[in-house]
């Protein structure tokens, strides 16, 4: 087992055996719950030292992940990466956005215009999510050197070619993920997780 998943198993951030709906509005049955992770600041700079050491030989000016998690990621990867390299990495991030899918706003579209950008993100089950980023940040002007992921959950469809530029995986964790029509946990009447992962909002549309 990689010192990641190690890392990840040390703070209960990784379950199996269960029914969750990931943020793609696919199910499964395993779940990394970064959000078990991120409260342990030392574990977290643990993680994410070693994916920044894995991203070290990527000439890197900027590091952007999606907001809201991946906030923590981009900055404690951005520290790592500036005490490997000796100079300052920045880290920003890129938001959600009503009209567009994301914006890199608050001034931070200066730290990504014109700069080599790492992209990270925390967990993939099928890219969407991060290749959306990618792709904000060629909109701004930036060049994409690498995406960096800690952890993929399909490494046959998650893969370099998807985002045109490196990929980096902290871990790789092979879970099986179905469309709701197709779930095979739904057809055996699992119950749904609630607590962790999109089950809950998925349980409240379907008793509107």
């Amino acid at each position: 087992m990689s010192k990641i998943l190690n890392l990840l198993q040390s703070v209960q951030a990784i379950y199996t055996d269960d029914h969750f709906v990931y943020t793609s509005g696919k199910h499964g049955e395993v779940y990394i719950n970064k959000d078990s992770l991120y409260p342990h600041t030392k574990v977290t700079s643990q993680v994410c030292k070693i994916l920044a050491k894995k991203c070290s030989d990527l000439d890197i000016d900027t590091v952007v992940a999606p907001a809201l998690g991946g906030i923590i990621l981009s900055q404690w990867i951005s520290f790592h990466l500036s005490k490997i390299k000796g100079k300052e990495i920045y880290g920003v991030y890129a938001e959600k956005d009503p009209v567009k899918t994301f914006i890199i706003g608050r001034g931070y579209d200066k730290f990504v215009t014109g700069k080599n950008v790492l992209v990270v993100e925390d967990l993939t089950t099928t890219g969407g999510s991060v290749k959306k980023v990618v792709d904000t940040v060629r909109e701004y002007g930036g060049k994409v050197v690498g995406v960096c992921v800690m952890v993929n959950r399909n490494k046959k469809l998650v893969t370099s070619e998807m985002f045109d530029a490196p990929l980096i995986v902290g871990a790789n964790v092979p879970a099986k993920a179905w469309d709701e029509n197709k779930c095979k946990l739904c057809k055996e009447k699992k119950p749904i997780n609630t607590h962790m992962g999109h089950g809950k909002k998925y349980v409240q549309s379907k008793t509107k």
